[in-house]
């Protein structure tokens, strides 16, 4: 396959082009497949704080998940934390959901012909589904940490994929995985920090093709929509 190439931050999302994977593992693109997981309806990435409560003053049944600078946003019902949010308060509800660096992703990625998001915990399934799609050109886009400064985690996903797309998958994923924990994920077991990044949202994150479905974003008359479509 040809015309891969890996963009960063909210920069490379505004240059991005063709079938485009705006990437964020700890831990937006990780916690929009565990919410499919846990049975919502829909997921809405929006922009804005603002938005965000817009929406849910238009949308029944929905809830708001997000966070700036890692923390839980004033008056939403949960932060970014996948291994905090309850089944029970998630299932059939739409999730209204912003970020620091992936949802700003989706919304920058403005010369996109399509948007997937991605993560390791569907990585695999990202790969098989651009292999079908069969683009001319692929765009991979780490959103590292605020979409301002690159995260190891954020470029190795998009190695990874890569490297499934050219048929030479990498022999040393688990080893790379598992040095996140000292290279990317330290801030998940600063024990000053835990309310903020829990340490078992680590591990969830780095579960990698956990998941068999990608993350497609789509836009209808409320916004942006990003629905599960199974690949595997």
């Amino acid at each position: 396959m040809c015309g891969i190439n890996i963009l960063h931050l909210i920069e490379g999302a505004k240059q991005a082009e063709g079938l485009t994977v705006i990437i964020d593992v700890f831990r937006a693109f990780s916690l929009e497949c565990y919410l499919y997981d846990m049975g919502v309806r829909q997921i809405r990435p929006v922009g804005t704080v603002e938005e965000a409560f817009s929406l849910r003053d238009r949308i029944r049944d929905s809830i708001l998940v997000g966070e700036r600078q890692g923390k839980k946003c004033d008056g939403f019902d949960y932060g970014n934390s996948p291994s905090v949010i309850l089944r029970e308060d998630v299932t059939g509800k739409t999730v209204i959901h912003t970020t620091s660096a992936g949802t700003q992703g989706i919304v920058n990625a403005v010369n996109a012909s399509e948007i997937i998001t991605g993560s390791l915990v569907n990585a695999r399934a990202v790969a098989e589904y651009i292999i079908a799609r069969r683009p001319g050109k692929v765009s991979l886009v780490c959103m590292g940490n605020g979409g301002v400064r690159p995260a190891p985690e954020d470029e190795l996903c998009a190695e990874y994929i890569k490297s499934i797309l050219e048929g030479r998958e990498l022999e040393d994923m688990e080893q790379r995985v598992c040095g996140l924990k000292s290279n990317g994920g330290g801030h998940f077991f600063d024990k000053t920090r835990q309310d903020i990044f829990p340490e078992a949202d680590f591990y969830m994150c780095i579960k990698y093709n956990k998941f068999p479905f990608v993350i497609k974003i789509e836009k209808d008359e409320t916004g942006f929509v990003a629905g599960k479509e199974s690949v595997l």
